[in-house]
């Protein structure tokens, strides 16, 4: 099965998650996003890395790292690998002595060790169609209908129901879910993103 190559492209507090963040990984080749909701333990684990900044104590993810390098353990990549329910799993493919051993990992947990390896994030395309939006940047002659289309689905009592997703056509569904990406609204985009899907299966 091919691998996509993804990058950390964002990292924001949860709009619909208060206690919770959103990580967003960016399809390296193309505009699909990935965004994945994270507890906050994980999402500091990976801004401290990704700051590079250096804790008074090693976080338990660096632990984890000065463990593996102590045993020659190298981390060559992460992989994605299913969704179910809902919830990503994950594996770190490592090396150790010419041989590769995967580890189940949690996703987040898998992403803050992809960071401090500096080692390359790999998922599948039937997560990327199950779960990824596309990001779109919208035209300047769209950019009116977008800003309708988005004050059209806030006045509707800030939900995006089905049947007012229904009514915009899949052009201008694409538009509205790149503002509500930039708004880092993932739930709204997460609804837009099915029915986009439902049309696509239907059409």
């Amino acid at each position: 099965m091919k691998k996509i190559a993804l990058d950390i492209v964002a990292l924001s507090h949860s709009v619909t998650q208060s206690h919770n963040y959103a990580v967003v990984l960016g399809e390296q080749s193309g505009s699909r996003r990935l965004p994945i909701v994270i507890g906050g333990f994980e999402a500091q684990a990976i801004a401290v890395a990704m700051e590079q900044m250096t804790p008074n104590r090693p976080l338990t993810h660096d632990l984890f790292k000065n463990a593996l390098e102590t045993f020659d353990v190298e981390l060559k990549e992460i992989v994605i690998n299913n969704l179910l329910d809902g919830i990503f799993y994950a594996r770190l493919i490592c090396m150790r002595d010419g041989e590769m051993v995967e580890i189940d990992s949690r996703t987040s947990d898998a992403l803050a060790m992809a960071v401090r390896f500096d080692c390359p994030i790999f998922t599948y395309e039937f997560i990327l169609d199950a779960a990824g939006v596309i990001l779109e940047e919208p035209d300047e002659e769209g950019e009116g209908e977008t800003r309708k289309a988005s004050s059209a689905v806030a006045s509707s009592g800030g939900g995006t129901s089905q049947k007012t997703l229904s009514s915009y056509s899949s052009d201008d569904l694409n538009k509205l879910l790149g503002e509500v990406l930039a708004d880092e609204d993932y739930e709204r985009a997460a609804q837009i993103r099915d029915e986009l899907k439902r049309r696509k299966e239907q059409g």
